[in-house]
């Protein structure tokens, strides 16, 4: 191309003619280009930092939790083979009492060692210094709470340790691999206010919990190479005379899942989203390189016969794609790059690292660039191949005129009752059901990224309204410290505001079928239960079967089994009772894995009484302050969580993620309906500019010519809009089955109203602002050139 300045020259001219064309095409290459970059450089980045960070401060592999285990054990679990090192601690759950706080907050206390720089899990001390091995005042705190409560080295807080108040020194703030986002225990989502990890000496919490000597919870690595499943299954077997509740790997620490969980789902939106912008400037790029040809043939014949040769003329329009595509490209690598580094400001508010770097990949850069050449280079080679095809001689002839057989306007007799543009709008159309079909289908394009892009605001409305309208009613729910009688509902209900109690029961098994399983919390719930209630994804209420167990559809998906099906059942407390189980039917649900039975059967697969391990409490508004005091002076819970407290961490956590994602999307989406849109009517414009010109000549108003052009675009964006919609929806489903379908969270597929009329608006301002643009340069034609022969 180089090499033959006056086709340089033809190629300037020509993309300065298709100016707002190729500025249109090359915004929508850069806005598939800028998703890709900053979906797969956060990707990468968030990868990296997370395993730094695990080797630096070394994070665990296995973790198991017991009731209380002599410290010589520890040797015998170093001697289990595939084990690297074993970091055992004292580990129990306290209430605080938050200096300007009423309502009661929960911690998980966790001792130090008297080596930390030994230990696993090690801290990265922000503020302050590590507390002294004995002295059970002296406490670190982590981060995001002491954020949420303004505290630093040198404030207090009041705890209550093993049913004894104790003021607290905080001495530093501190953050650890095993809480990169800290979640409260059996919870799915964090609570930064009313949830902490508190972390002492170990002596002193060895005296404050009569734990001296022993040990309740033990972390271990492993060596390269070892299989984590048998180490378990040896851990298990050595702790379970000590009340093991059995052992998991890393793939199912509560943090670890999390930030797995956010990195598949960068992962979908890096490869999914960007496919389907890039899919639209293909396709736009193939109009638009086909229409310009078609434009030109009486140039492509001049230049042939001057001697330039196929190779030439192809390089020559290959060109143009370049340049936009390029552009586009270049400008979408800025664009993701700088995006990324706004997102790393968001991750860092969100995920607990000492530094969260974002690192742009060489890699990904090229890659992006090469994705975005081969949309283009895909999108202009039939147009480019068409060039090579055209023989001199054809090319230099007119075209043959249209076939201007009778249309369904003049069958149905409808040209008296017609005005002429509106019959000139309606044969165009029919005579050219072809370009009139693919700009349909370019219009309706742009509606459908756009309802992509906006549907996850209807999709948190629904869970939202789902989960804490009509599943959970109750006001405050608590945990007890140890499982108690039927009597503790009775003393329950005498505390200040309660109106209503219902126990519940939970369980830690292990639910296998065939060669897989899975370990979680078996829920017992009254059969009648009216404050907490199973409810599917449609928001009805599903009533539990005396006859089996209720599985969520995703774990029954994750287990192969189906209602009717047997499942064995393996508790990890008390007697361990192992039993087969029916699955009576299974729950469409929106958070993690769970399993769900009548209390009463619950309690006779464990072989006791009527038993309970918590409440849900529903609450007189006007006398929490009394209720709350009451709980932080209440040895006998260890939990208490606020549905109150549960919404706002769903907003904060994965309704502002999803949130986030939805802006980039609309606002890429915009951009792309204005480019669709736009490009359209300026193809017609170019096709059709010496017919509307020759219109002019013989009589017809700007106005009336104006009509027919805009009139075309006005009936393809009638039939694009619902068409557009329901492509939509069907990319919008591709989308949370690939997405947003995880074993931690399930957002169902929900467009609501809004969200279509949000997609017809902007496509039909697109439309409107494209039509005035258009407008003007209809009113501009040269109609003197239109009197020139074209042969």
């Amino acid at each position: 191309m180089l090499a033959h300045p006056a086709l340089n020259r033809k190629l300037l001219r020509d993309l300065w003619h298709a100016r707002g064309q190729s500025a249109a095409i090359a915004m929508v290459v850069a806005s598939g280009v800028a998703i890709f970059v900053m979906s797969v450089n956060m990707l990468i980045s968030l990868s990296e930092n997370q395993q730094a960070y695990y080797d630096r401060y070394r994070f665990a592999d296995v973790f198991a939790q017991i009731k209380r285990a002599p410290d010589p054990v520890a040797e015998r679990l170093r001697e289990i083979p595939g084990v690297a090192s074993v970091d055992t601690r004292v580990v129990d759950r306290v209430t605080l009492d938050i200096e300007g706080m009423s309502e009661p907050a929960n911690a998980r206390l966790v001792s130090i060692p008297a080596r930390p720089e030994q230990g696993l899990n090690q801290h990265y001390i922000r503020q302050g210094r590590l507390p002294n091995h004995d002295r059970s005042a002296e406490v670190l705190v982590n981060e995001s709470f002491a954020t949420a409560h303004g505290l630093r080295p040198g404030d207090h807080m009041t705890a209550v340790l093993n049913g004894k108040r104790q003021d607290l020194d905080i001495v530093g703030i501190a953050l650890s691999p095993e809480y990169i986002i800290t979640l409260p225990e059996g919870e799915l989502l964090p609570d930064d206010k009313h949830y902490a990890v508190i972390w002492m000496g170990r002596g002193a919490m060895e005296a404050a919990f009569n734990m001296e000597g022993g040990f309740n919870d033990v972390t271990l690595t492993l060596l390269r190479g070892a299989n984590s499943s048998a180490v378990i299954d040896e851990l298990d077997a050595l702790l379970a005379p000590y009340g093991g509740v059995g052992a998991y790997d890393r793939e199912d620490q509560a943090s670890h899942e999390f930030v797995s969980n956010e990195i598949q789902e960068l992962r979908g939106m890096a490869l999914l989203v960007p496919a389907i912008f890039l899919g639209v400037a293909a396709f736009l790029l193939h109009v638009v390189m086909g229409r310009l040809i078609h434009t030109q043939r009486e140039q492509i014949a001049a230049l042939k016969a001057f001697g330039y040769p196929n190779r030439v003329i192809a390089t020559h329009y290959a060109g143009f794609v370049l340049v936009i595509v390029l552009s586009g490209a270049v400008l979408g690598v800025a664009a993701g790059a700088y995006l990324g580094r706004g997102l790393t400001k968001l991750y860092t508010e969100f995920f607990q690292f000492p530094l969260f770097l974002f690192r742009l990949d060489a890699r990904v850069l090229v890659g992006a660039l090469a994705v975005a050449m081969a949309a283009g280079g895909f999108a202009a080679f039939s147009a480019i191949r068409g060039v090579m095809l055209l023989p001199p001689a054809e090319a230099m002839r007119p075209e043959p005129p249209a076939d201007y057989r009778r249309t369904l306007v003049e069958k149905m007799k409808l040209e008296r009752i017609l005005p002429v543009p509106t019959r000139m709008i309606l044969r165009q159309l029919e005579r050219r059901w072809g370009k009139s079909l693919v700009a349909c289908l370019g219009i309706a394009a742009a509606a459908a990224i756009l309802v992509l892009g906006n549907f996850s605001l209807d999709s948190i409305h629904y869970v939202m309204d789902a989960e804490f309208r009509i599943a959970q009613r109750q006001d405050v729910s608590i945990v007890l410290a140890e499982n108690d009688d039927s009597a503790a509902i009775y003393n329950l209900a005498q505390l200040p505001g309660v109106r209503e109690v219902e126990g519940f029961r939970v369980v830690p098994a292990e639910i296998s079928h065939n060669h897989r399983s899975r370990r979680l919390a078996i829920t017992g719930l009254k059969p009648d239960a009216e404050l907490f209630r199973l409810v599917n994804i449609h928001k009805q209420a599903v009533p539990l079967d005396d006859n089996g167990v209720v599985l969520s559809a995703k774990l029954a998906e994750v287990l192969g089994v189906t209602p009717g099906d047997t499942i064995l059942v393996s508790v990890l407390e008390g007697e361990r009772p192992v039993r087969e189980l029916t699955v009576a039917k299974t729950i469409q649900d929106f958070t993690g894995l769970a399993a769900y039975m009548p209390i009463h059967n619950l309690n006779q697969l464990m072989r006791e009484g009527d038993v309970i391990s918590g409440a849900h409490l529903a609450v007189d508004s006007h006398q929490t302050d009394e209720l709350y005091s009451e709980l932080k002076q209440t040895p006998h819970v260890a939990g208490v969580t606020l549905k109150s407290a549960a919404i706002k961490s769903f907003e904060d956590t994965v309704a502002e993620n999803l949130l986030r994602i939805r802006l980039f999307n609309v606002g890429f989406a915009c951009v792309i309906a204005f480019g669709v849109v736009y490009n359209t009517v300026r193809i017609s414009l170019s096709e059709r500019g010496r017919e509307l010109a020759t219109l002019r000549v013989i009589g017809f108003h700007r106005s009336e010519v104006s009509t027919i052009l805009l009139g075309e675009l006005a009936v393809l964006t009638a039939f694009a809009i619902p068409l557009g919609l329901a492509m939509g929806y069907g990319l919008a489903w591709l989308v949370v089955n690939t997405t947003y379908n995880t074993e931690l969270f399930r957002i169902p597929l929900v467009v609501g109203p809004g969200t279509y009329a949000f997609a017809a608006s902007v496509v039909i301002a697109a439309s409107v602002i494209s039509g005035l643009i258009v407008r003007r340069r209809i009113d501009k034609l040269d109609l003197v050139a239109v009197l020139k022969s074209r042969e």
